[in-house]
């Protein structure tokens, strides 16, 4: 009798323990779920803003697909999302500059060589221009839909 009360008080208190554990893995589960969504939102955030400024030609193209692009690479979605397929403009243009040098590295360049990635650069905005125009009239409003 008494080595059933001990084992029963042994189970009890696992028991109680498993519980207490479960509770802690699921209060972590949501801090972090909860962490994320704030992070794609403000992602989204900046997305919105980068698309009103490459509509409105405040951020050329190639800048803003660059950034859009790896704005929206940067969100975490579970179930994914092909947003190459969905913003076609935006993901071609990236394709085609992103190895182009910016900033300090376009120093690097002769004048000359500038002026024909530049012209380069040019040929495919205007190329995809009413795609992107298309892409970033999406994205300025994008919501993921939860």
């Amino acid at each position: 009798m008494l080595a059933t009360l001990a084992g029963s008080l042994i189970l009890l208190g696992l028991a109680i323990y498993a519980g207490m554990l479960l509770a802690r893995v699921r209060r972590q589960g949501e801090l972090q779920a909860r962490a994320i969504r704030e992070r794609n939102e403000r992602i989204l955030d900046s997305v919105r803003l980068i698309a009103h400024a490459v509509r409105d030609g405040q951020c050329d193209y190639s800048e803003g697909a660059i950034r859009l692009t790896n704005l929206l690479n940067a969100l975490q979605i579970k179930e994914g999302r092909a947003f190459a397929e969905e913003f076609p403009g935006l993901y071609d243009l990236y394709e085609k500059v992103k190895d182009m040098p910016t900033h300090e590295a376009r120093k690097a360049f002769k004048r000359n060589e500038i002026m024909k990635m530049d012209l380069e650069r040019s040929g495919y905005e205007v190329e995809l221009e009413a795609q992107i125009l298309k892409d970033v009239t999406l994205l300025k409003d994008f919501q993921l839909g939860h």
